[in-house]
Formats: C-alpha cells, sequence, structure tokens
C-alpha cells in the first residue's frame, strides 16, 4: 500500500485531483487547434487594417528614428534609444521595438502595423495561459483545497507528509460563478463538474480560457490601440504584465513544492524585473505588483501554502515582492497630487476635481463600449468631450460616479464568492488608475482599456462552459460571440486601412471635434478638395474659437484658392492669443505659412498678416512664463526678420531666442538658418554670442538626462558646431572674396 501511495506522488506537489480522467476529445492538442483558430480569425481580422496611414501621435514620435541620423550603427543607436520625453523614463523599450520595422525616417506605416498586429496575437496566447491556470485554482474539489505534498521530495526544506484527510477537514473553495439548484444538492452529485463522475470539470477552465482571451483578442474596442502605431507603448505594458502573472504563479507552484530558492528568484523577476520592462514601455506598468497583488488576495490565496515554512516565505515575498512596491507606486500617486491640482487648470483648463468627476463617465463609456461592442467608434478625436463641472453638469456625471463606486464595491462584495468577477472588475479599475486618475492627461483615449480589459470576458467564459443540460448551447454562443466580434473588428480595421474614408468617418461622428475636423480637412485637401475643407472647417470655427487648429487649416485650404480672407487671419489671431495647447502645431504651422507669404501665392498672407499673428501670440497669458514657447516665438520672429530682409533684426530675435531658453540645438539650427539665406558671418556670430552664455537648465530627472549624458560622451555638439561653424566660416571667406573682385 505504502509502494502503491509513493507511485502516485511521485513528484513533490500536486493538486488534488478529483473526478475522471479527460475525455477523449479534451486535450491538449485539440485546445492548441482552437488557440491556433482564435489567431488565424485574428490575424484575419486586422489584415485590412494594415494599410492604413501614420496617425496623430505618430508623427510627434517616429520621425526620432532619424533625429541624429540613420540608426545604423552604435553611436546612432544610443542617441535614439535615450531621446524619449514621454515620462521619466522616456520609454526607450518601446523605441527600441520601432526598429524592427524601420532604422530612418520617413518610413512606410506598414511593417509597423504588421509587428502591432504580431504583438496583440502574442499576448492574447499569454492571456489564454494565464486565464487557463487562474481558472484552474478556482476549480472546486470534494476534498477541499490544498497541496498533496510527498514528503521532503525535491525541496529545499523538509515537506511534512500530508494525511490523506487532511484536505477533506478544510474549508471548500467558493465556485467562481453561482451554482445551480441541482449542483448545490450533493457532494457526491455527478452532475457537478469537479465531483466523482463529474468528466468536464478540467476542460472547464480551458474553454472559458479561450473564451476570454479570444473575446479581448477580438474585440473591436482595441483597434484602436493595435493598428495605432504609436500605441505600442500600450501594448508592451500588458505583455510584460502577463509574464509576470505566469512567472508569479509558476513560482508559487515551486514555493509550494519546496524549491524556495527558485521560487524567491522567480517572483522576484517576475514582481521586479517585469514591472521594470512594462515601465521602460510605458509609466502604466508600475501597477503590474498592484495588479499581482489582487490576483494573490482573491484567487491563489485560495490555494495556501502547504508547511509552515513555505507560508513563512510566501508572506515575505508577497511583502517584498508586492506590497512594498505597491505602497510606493501609491506614494508616487499622492506625490503628483499637489502638482496636478497646480498645473491642470493652466495646461489643461480643467480643475483635477472636474477631471475625477468626468473620469466617471469616461470609465462608464469605456465599459459601455465594451460590453456592446461596435464597428465604429469615435477614434483618436475625443477632445469634445464634454467635461464635468459639477455633480449634476452635465446630468449623467453623478449616476455615472454611483455606478463606478458600485461596480468597485461589488468586487470587493463578490471576491469569496464569486472571485472571477471580483477580480476582472478590480482589475479593470485597478490598471485605470494612472491613466484615468489625477494625472492631468487628456481626458479620453480608447487605448487606455488595453490591458485593464484582459481579464473583464472571462467570468462570461467560465459561465458559459459551465457544464450542465445546456453546456453545449453555452459552447456554441462562445463560438457564436467570437464570430460576432472578428467580423465587427474586420470591419472597423477595414476602416482603419483607409485614411480617407477613416477621416471622414470620424469627422461625422464627431462633429465637436477641432481635430477630427482638422484631419478630415488635410484629406480633403491631399485630394485636391479645398472647397469641401473649407466648409468643413468654417463649421468647425464657431463651435472651438481657442483651437487653433481650424483657423490654421483654414488659412491653408483657402489659400489653394489663391486668397485668405481676414475675417479668417482674425479667428487665427484671437485664437493664438487664447489657446493653452498646440505650441508645436503653431511652430510648424508658421514655417509653411511662411513660406507661401515670400512665394506671394496668397493674396492677404504677407509678411504684415504673419507678424500681426505673432503679436497675438505674444499676448497669450498661457505661454507668457513658458520658456520654451518664448524661445519659439523669437526664433519665428527672427525667421520672419531674415525674410523681410532684416538681417540684422533676425539676428537679435535670433539671439532673444537662445537667451530665453539656453541650448546648443537652437543655437546651431539658427545659425545655420541665417547662413542659408546668404548671411553666413550672422551665423558666426550667432554661435560667438550662444558661447557667452551661461549654461542652460539641465535636463529634467530621467531619460532626457541620459540622452545629454550621450550625447556629451559622443561629443555630439562640440563636432556638430565644428563643422558648422566651418561650413559658415568657409561661406563667408568665398563672399568676402567674391566681394573683393
Amino acid at each position: 500500500m505504502l509502494a502503491h501511495h509513493e507511485r502516485r506522488t511521485a513528484h513533490p506537489v500536486t493538486f488534488l485531483r478529483s473526478g475522471q480522467p479527460l475525455p477523449r476529445w479534451v486535450n491538449p492538442a485539440l485546445g492548441g487547434v482552437l488557440l491556433i483558430a482564435l489567431l488565424a480569425l485574428a490575424w484575419w481580422a486586422y489584415h485590412p487594417g494594415l494599410t492604413g496611414d501614420f496617425l496623430f501621435d505618430d508623427f510627434a514620435n517616429l520621425p526620432a528614428l532619424g533625429a541624429t541620423g540613420p540608426v545604423t550603427h552604435w553611436a546612432t543607436f544610443w542617441r535614439y534609444i535615450t531621446s524619449g520625453d514621454a515620462d521619466p523614463t522616456g520609454r526607450p523599450l518601446t523605441l527600441l521595438t520601432f526598429l524592427i520595422d524601420a532604422r530612418d525616417w520617413p518610413a512606410s506605416p506598414h511593417p509597423f502595423k504588421a509587428t502591432n498586429v504580431i504583438l496583440h496575437l502574442l499576448n492574447g496566447v499569454l492571456l489564454a495561459w494565464v486565464l487557463w491556470k487562474l481558472g484552474k485554482m478556482l476549480l472546486p474539489s470534494p476534498l477541499g483545497r490544498g497541496w498533496r505534498v510527498a514528503p521532503g521530495e525535491g525541496s529545499d526544506f523538509p515537506l511534512p507528509s500530508v494525511p490523506g484527510n487532511h484536505a477533506a477537514r478544510r474549508e471548500p473553495v467558493p465556485s467562481p460563478l453561482p451554482l445551480s439548484r441541482g449542483e448545490r444538492g450533493s457532494e457526491a452529485a455527478p452532475s457537478h463538474p469537479n465531483l466523482p463522475g463529474g468528466e468536464t470539470g478540467s476542460c472547464w477552465p480551458a474553454i472559458a480560457a479561450l473564451f476570454g482571451a479570444g473575446a479581448w483578442l477580438l474585440h473591436p474596442l482595441l483597434v484602436s490601440t493595435t493598428l495605432y502605431i504609436v500605441q505600442r507603448e500600450a501594448m508592451l505594458p500588458a505583455t510584460f504584465v502577463l509574464i509576470g502573472l505566469l512567472g508569479w504563479m509558476a513560482s508559487r507552484e515551486a514555493l509550494a513544492r519546496g524549491r524556495v530558492k527558485r521560487a524567491v528568484a522567480g517572483m522576484a523577476l517576475s514582481a521586479w524585473l517585469c514591472t521594470g520592462l512594462a515601465v521602460l514601455s510605458k509609466a502604466n506598468g508600475a501597477l503590474l505588483p498592484v495588479l499581482l497583488l489582487l490576483v494573490e488576495w482573491i484567487v491563489l490565496s485560495r490555494q495556501p501554502m502547504p508547511t509552515a515554512a513555505a507560508k513563512r516565505w510566501h508572506r515575505r515575498a508577497v511583502t517584498v515582492f508586492l506590497v512594498i512596491p505597491s505602497a510606493l507606486v501609491a506614494v508616487y500617486l499622492l506625490y503628483l497630487l499637489p502638482g496636478a491640482i497646480h498645473d491642470a487648470p493652466v495646461t489643461r483648463g480643467w480643475t483635477v476635481g472636474e477631471r475625477l468627476l468626468t473620469e466617471a463617465r469616461v470609465l462608464t463609456d469605456y465599459l459601455r463600449l465594451l460590453v456592446i461592442p461596435h464597428a465604429n467608434s469615435s477614434g483618436l478625436f475625443n477632445d469634445a468631450f464634454p467635461l464635468s463641472t459639477g455633480w449634476l453638469q452635465p446630468a449623467s456625471t453623478l449616476p455615472c460616479v454611483v455606478l463606478i463606486l458600485a461596480l468597485i464595491g461589488a468586487g470587493f462584495a463578490l471576491r469569496k464568492r464569486h472571485p472571477a468577477i471580483a477580480l476582472a472588475l478590480l482589475f479593470y479599475f485597478t490598471a485605470q488608475l494612472m491613466e484615468s486618475g489625477w494625472i492631468p492627461l487628456e481626458l479620453y483615449y480608447e487605448h487606455r482599456n488595453y490591458l485593464p480589459a484582459m481579464l473583464l470576458f472571462w467570468p462570461i467564459g467560465l459561465g458559459l462552459a459551465r457544464p450542465g443540460k445546456l453546456r453545449w448551447a453555452g459552447v456554441a454562443a462562445a463560438g457564436c460571440i467570437l464570430l460576432v466580434l472578428g467580423v465587427l473588428t474586420w470591419q472597423r480595421a477595414g476602416l482603419w486601412g483607409d485614411g480617407t474614408r477613416q477621416a471622414q468617418l470620424w469627422a461625422a461622428i464627431n462633429p465637436d471635434s477641432a481635430r477630427a475636423q482638422a484631419n478630415a480637412a488635410l484629406y480633403d485637401l491631399a485630394h485636391d478638395q479645398p472647397r469641401l475643407a473649407i466648409a468643413r472647417l468654417e463649421r468647425s470655427l464657431p463651435r472651438h474659437p481657442d483651437d487653433i487648429q481650424a483657423p490654421i487649416n483654414l488659412i491653408g485650404a483657402e489659400c489653394r484658392l489663391g486668397a485668405v480672407r481676414r475675417q479668417t487671419l482674425e479667428a487665427a489671431e484671437y485664437a493664438l492669443a487664447r489657446t493653452r495647447l498646440g505650441g508645436q502645431t503653431a511652430f510648424n504651422w508658421f514655417n509653411d505659412a511662411l513660406e507661401i507669404a515670400g512665394k506671394h501665392s496668397c493674396e492677404g498672407l504677407d509678411f504684415a498678416a504673419l507678424q500681426a499673428i505673432l503679436d497675438s501670440v505674444r499676448r497669450n497669458p498661457h505661454w507668457r512664463d513658458i520658456p520654451g514657447r518664448q524661445q519659439d516665438l523669437h526664433h519665428l520672429q527672427g525667421q520672419l526678420d531674415l525674410a523681410e530682409g532684416k538681417p540684422d533684426a533676425a539676428l537679435g530675435s535670433f539671439n532673444r531666442a537662445l537667451a530665453a531658453s539656453p541650448a546648443p540645438g537652437p543655437a546651431l539650427e539658427q545659425a545655420a538658418y541665417l547662413g542659408s539665406h546668404g548671411y553666413p558671418s550672422l551665423g558666426l556670430a550667432h554661435l560667438d554670442y550662444f558661447a557667452t552664455l551661461p549654461p542652460g537648465p539641465k535636463p529634467g530627472f530621467g531619460m532626457p538626462r541620459i540622452h545629454a549624458w550621450v550625447l556629451r560622451k559622443q561629443g555630439w555638439w562640440p563636432k556638430e558646431t565644428a563643422y558648422l561653424r566651418h561650413t559658415l566660416e568657409t561661406d563667408a571667406a568665398e563672399r568676402t572674396a567674391q566681394t573683393v573682385k
């Protein structure tokens, strides 16, 4: 009898097994086939979107690929990889992955989008694995919960043997979903999936995992993450969160088997290394320890360690690897609160309180789109989402706040009886803490649901796959749901693959969005339809008089017809005197407008009109105390002075730009600008003036400081300055020689 027992417990630890062996049709091969089918369906659904264009923030981030030359050797690699300025980290891991698709700029969007889709499929596989492991831990057992342990075999510390009836005296595990009346009848009832005689209990988690991962993988709302190239920075943290979850669960099992060193190392890598990698992709990856703590508390704790020694090590690991980092995240978010309270009204025009009220409505809308999928949505342009200025302004604010609080409360209340539902709810809201909290980001973006929504469909899968008389109907319904989601995603991806149709639809869906109208107008101009662009922008202008996008694009559209109206110029002056955002947009537009004015190709857009626009920018109270904006203003004034044939005035403006914020980049750019317009001696004078200025402020903490160190170690600025100075001196000498002749 003892020998027989030893043969059954050859592994140091196994889960208590209940029920009969799996039926023949339920096996890993079938699960693999179904998973491959899901991946194929997802690739088919996303394939129409691979022909789409670069969009919006793509143009603000991807040109770094060629900013200091093609990334073809180590020097340019280090300059590129440290060039990010989003978050303190600069998101270098995301930048690194862009090198898979291009090494220079401009580039084709197709390889970027294909890589994003492949990463999305990988995340789907990891999610299915996570959900399968979580589901197995939620299966109730007729003997209760616990581990069966061989006496110390393979352990780092001795484990006592566990009597055969030890687990039977423990409290049974609640079901992840409510059981039917018949299922609650008796422990020996053969209809229960996890009791002796039940044949399908073990496949229940697999079916639920495939549905939960498939619904997330195929959900149309996530198209605006997967096919939006720059949002690879939202996808990569999800990858490392999933790897961290898998690693933590595997390490926990190793600890239960007595392999302490392996378990502690695995937990450290899962919690700390994966968090670090996630943060290097985007800041919200710092939430991984909090999410792991949630999973540990709600699900994994239902399978306690088998010995007192294992329990001690487990408590220490949870404290060191999860609780302390989670507390640090909470402290950091609280540390940001005073700055957010101060900065939000200045940079955004709303208070932190108004943002938090609005985010309740934003989260409600996210959940609506997740629960009721649509083939189309508002897309990237949600700048017109109405602000909540009070509990009933608009009237939906208070009900949405109550709903969100009720869902969070339900998560806590259901954690014992229905842990899958509780985990899905609390995971969602916890993962939204950074981007939907008090940090003064923009109010609404669909891609913020990519990580939080990962577990939302899993409880539905558990319900549909639950054994019973209607089991096959549930499985069939799950398959139909996945097919419908795939078709909806295919339809939305097709829209993302056609930039013109996408811009027109988003403009129609978002009539109050200045960004959506300006984006559509640019496509109108690209297709030589300036009158359509003018009509579109004229409708948008009165709705957002403080937004610069409608008037400056309207100027461009009218110039296509040969003349700009005075009221359009006045609208641009009005907006530029009041806007809080769009400094870089205005800077880029002015360069184009200056070229048009220099060619005298647009009646009404002359140097005097551009001077009036610059004067209006000087009156903008929101930009008055920002050194970077003041530097831009003086730089533009210098360009205008030079275009008007006033080189000495241009030199003075460029010098004032440097005085506002001394930096080598603007100094070289402005000196080169003077030289290229025929004034190399003034360019040299500008470099000499820069040499007299004190060093500018040190870059901010984080990646900008590392980037400055890389440039300094490479001698980048001295080399560039020496090269430019030599070029200017040569040009100046040639001009002097020509003058003498």
